[in-house]
């Protein structure tokens, strides 16, 4: 049985992020992002179990990207479609876009998130070479990164912050740097512990208390700080290791 933990976990992510989808496509994107946060913790737990119980499998490997599709794929292109058509229509609208009689061509430009997520998360499956590492943003940094746009809307309400996430051309230039980030030859540091060591793990032990503070003090408008912190120390870090 215990070979189906880590399985079972990952459906759990799956199930997370399709009743995520539903709410996003209602337009709520609160109770949405509560369900990819949960995803995302069953995402991180899953591999966690098959290292414990030491019962990693092909099967697992291809079952958590294509949960990870949904969740960290799926949704945030949702999320992106719902922003750009708040930025045509002004503000927060419950009602979907579906209902409108006039339908833009423009949010449908929100699903190159999606687009970016699936190629992403195919050459990660072909790829022997991140294991230790990643290249390119991995696929929920990136929707956390997302889905905390109309959260910093909801609980900073910044009329400052609202006009620039509302900008149309902040979302497409968003989406466009999204779609790149997920598939750019950047080596971005994985948060996978081997030994528990300071010295083996510093980079990694920095970065978390530093995104924790950043999370108190910050709320939701530290996650974009906390992605932007995230690929400058790798850089950074592989720019020390090759010198």
């Amino acid at each position: 049985m215990k070979r189906h933990i880590p399985n079972f976990i990952t459906l759990l992510n799956v199930f997370c992020g399709c009743v995520a989808a539903v709410f996003a496509v209602m337009n709520q994107l609160e109770i949405a992002a509560v369900f990819v946060f949960l995803g995302i913790f069953f995402d991180f737990f899953d591999g966690l179990a098959a290292r414990l119980l030491d019962v990693r499998s092909e099967l697992g490997v291809q079952l958590d990207s294509l949960a990870d599709m949904i969740t960290s794929g799926l949704v945030p292109g949702i999320v992106m479609y719902q922003l750009l058509i708040m930025s045509e229509t002004g503000g927060w609208n419950i009602t979907t876009h579906a209902q409108n009689l006039e339908i833009s061509l423009l949010p449908f430009f929100g699903f190159l998130i999606t687009m970016g997520s699936a190629y992403r998360l195919a050459k990660f499956n072909i790829d022997e070479n991140q294991q230790d590492s990643f290249v390119g943003l991995p696929t929920p940094a990136n929707a956390l990164l997302i889905i905390s746009l109309p959260l910093i809307m909801l609980y900073h309400n910044n009329e400052y912050l609202n006009n620039i996430i509302l900008n149309e051309w902040f979302l497409l230039g968003l989406t466009i740097l999204s779609a790149y980030l997920l598939n750019a030859n950047i080596e971005l540091f994985a948060l996978k512990f081997k030994k528990w060591g300071f010295k083996d793990n510093a980079l990694r032990y920095i970065f978390i208390i530093i995104s924790i503070v950043l999370l108190i003090t910050m709320k939701f408008i530290a996650v974009p700080l906390i992605i932007f912190f995230y690929i400058l120390s790798s850089i950074i870090s592989n720019l020390k290791t090759a010198g």
